[in-house]
């Protein structure tokens, strides 16, 4: 697994070459989010495919 470093580094590189400080920090919430989420998957925490369908179906209407 990689570390927050790696994940940052590789992040920014991938930026355009005129990415703001803006696009910069929301990319880091985004990651951040990703790894918390990562982390309680790991810990047990995670709902099943079919929950998470459940969950959206109540905030999508066809």
């Amino acid at each position: 697994m990689s570390t927050l470093k790696d994940d940052i580094a590789e992040m920014i590189h991938h930026l355009p070459e005129k990415a703001t400080l803006e696009d910069i920090q929301y990319h880091l919430y985004v990651l951040e989010k990703i790894r918390k989420g990562q982390e309680s998957i790991k810990n047990g925490n995670g709902i099943s495919n079919e929950e998470a369908k459940a969950r959206l179906a109540k905030w999508i209407t066809k």
